[in-house]
């Protein structure tokens, strides 16, 4: 083997573990899952059980070009993470901190528009339904103070 080995691999803004297999390797991206790094290696015609620091130059670029735009580089609409975005209608796959700006700022527009999925991010309570009496507590409400419990009876 004339290339070198790479420990450190920098894709999309971070560094990554050249050791790991591709795959897992992928996945410590943000937005970026097993299956849709799976896909994004089969389509792209790697090994899965290379390491990251093993790959060439050119194919680095190549997987680089496939973060970037995965619905050009054959992945389905129904991979991306953020499909029919209300700003711009597209499809978009979002990485790392722009994943991040978009969550936040959906969750300001549900606190300005006063809906009930933004009250309850605003209070930091639970927002899907699930219950509250026993789980999730943090704060004040953990306990009940037995002499309050005396005194009222």
């Amino acid at each position: 083997m004339s290339r070198e080995f790479n420990y450190i691999v920098r894709l999309h803004g971070s560094n990554l573990d050249g050791t790991k297999l591709l795959p897992y390797a992928l996945c410590d991206l943000k937005g970026v899952g097993i299956r849709v790094a799976r896909t994004m290696i089969k389509q792209l015609g790697l090994d899965p059980f290379e390491r990251l620091g093993a790959l060439s130059d050119a194919d680095v670029r190549r997987l680089e070009g496939i973060l970037e735009n995965p619905a050009s580089g054959g992945i389905p609409d129904w991979m991306l993470n953020r499909r029919k975005d209300p700003q711009t209608g597209q499809n978009l796959h979002l990485l790392a901190s722009d994943l991040t700006l978009r969550q936040r700022g959906d969750i300001d527009l549900m606190r300005e528009t006063r809906s009930w999925k933004g009250e309850r991010h605003g209070r930091g309570l639970k927002v899907r339904g699930q219950r509250t009496k026993t789980t999730a507590r943090k704060g004040r409400s953990v306990g009940v103070s037995r002499r309050r419990v005396q005194q009222q009876r």
